[in-house]
């Protein structure tokens, strides 16, 4: 199969990961910014990672929130403790990404993570010139239920790329649900933190670094 279009998820595959304990810090900040300085350690960490928008409703309803507010908050409180991090060289683009120049094909991003925060590390990295197209979530409630598998911003971002043979690069179980949803195929790479994780999906590929692409995009 020869590919015409790659398309990559970002954290943990072109970029590490962000530590949780930030992500979680984060999210407490935003509920100290509508005043509750002790929420339930229970809602912050559902706020922190997966919320879907029943539960952000839910929650929000507990301490009379109103909801897209505190989601907006929320999502820009998170961006800014990310590009924090990006900033102080905590968080970082892996060593291999310089390969990707010489991938003579369409290249994009797609993440689940905010939009504001894919821009700042595509900026604060200077890696524009690597990719034609880049999505992440825009900053509200409805965007959760857009988040892989659902292959929304993959769609989005294949229209831009006008592809036409197209692989999604991802790190997590949803990357390869997501490629299946939209139809395209799909390749699990091997980052430190997945180097022995079982898979209960089946990739097309499955790839150690970025460095492989050349073969697995010509083969």
């Amino acid at each position: 199969m020869t590919y015409d279009t790659v398309v990559f998820d970002n954290d943990g595959v072109l970029v590490g990961r962000t530590r949780f304990d930030v992500l979680r810090e984060a999210t407490a900040e935003t509920f100290a910014q509508f005043g509750v300085t002790d929420p339930d350690p229970d809602h912050v960490e559902e706020m922190t990672i997966g919320a879907t928008p029943r539960r952000v409703a839910a929650v929000c309803d507990e301490y009379d929130f109103d909801p897209d507010r505190f989601w907006r908050t929320r999502d820009s409180t998170v961006s800014g403790a990310q590009q924090e991090e990006a900033r102080a060289g905590r968080k970082t683009p892996y060593d291999d990404i310089d390969t990707l120049a010489d991938l003579d094909i369409s290249k994009g991003i797609v993440s689940s993570n905010q939009q504001e925060t894919v821009d700042f590390l595509i900026d604060h990295f200077e890696l524009g010139d690597l990719f034609d197209t880049a999505y992440g979530r825009e900053a509200t409630i409805e965007s959760l239920d857009l988040r892989k598998p659902n292959p929304h911003y993959i769609e989005r971002a294949l229209s831009d790329l006008d592809a036409d043979s197209a692989l999604f690069v991802g790190d997590n179980e949803s990357d390869i649900k997501a490629a299946e949803n939209a139809g395209i195929d799909s390749a699990f790479i091997r980052r430190p933190h997945r180097r022995d994780w079982d898979l209960n999906v089946w990739p097309t590929w499955d790839i150690e670094s970025l460095d492989d692409l050349h073969r697995v995009c010509s083969a």
